[in-house]
């Protein structure tokens, strides 16, 4: 199995334990008299297959992740976490710019002016080219992740 496949696996079962929980915490209680509409312990068993699968998944992904070289000296594990400060980064440098852009109108002279503190411009190319960076990063991930086996 490639390691794409068991990261759409790993997000499919997150998604079925959230269903799970869903279920069960609607069929944690009944008007006294009533049968809930779906069993609990059922439910309780299911999640509890369902959380070892995906325990034993992340494990393998974490694993072939940590063994797996994108580029001399740099692992899949390495890479995952320069994208996610790469994203953090271009979000926090985009918003900087659209906070710092003054779109106000006045309609007197005794109204308050705002001045941007910061060269939008500047804040602007460099939240460019951090979204170049991560797009860069992140098909080279993907293109690992499709041609990496998941290891055991």
């Amino acid at each position: 199995m490639k390691l794409a496949e068991a990261l759409i696996l790993r997000a499919d079962q997150q998604k079925r334990i959230e269903q799970l929980k869903q279920r069960l915490l609607r069929n944690a209680k009944v008007q006294e008299g009533d049968e809930p509409a779906e069993n609990p312990q059922a439910l309780l068993a299911e999640l509890e297959r369902v959380s070892e699968e995906l325990e034993q998944f992340i494990q393998r992904i974490n694993r072939t992740n940590s063994a797996t070289e994108l580029e001399p000296e740099l692992t899949l594990t390495d890479a995952l976490a320069t994208r996610d400060v790469l994203r953090l980064k271009h979000g926090i440098y985009r918003n900087l710019a659209q906070a710092a852009t003054v779109t106000q109108d006045r309609y007197s002279r005794s109204e308050v002016k705002f001045k941007s503190t910061v060269r939008i411009s500047d804040i602007q190319k460099q939240a460019d080219q951090l979204a170049k960076e991560y797009r860069e990063l992140d098909a080279k991930i993907q293109q690992a992740n499709w041609q990496t086996e998941l290891l055991e």
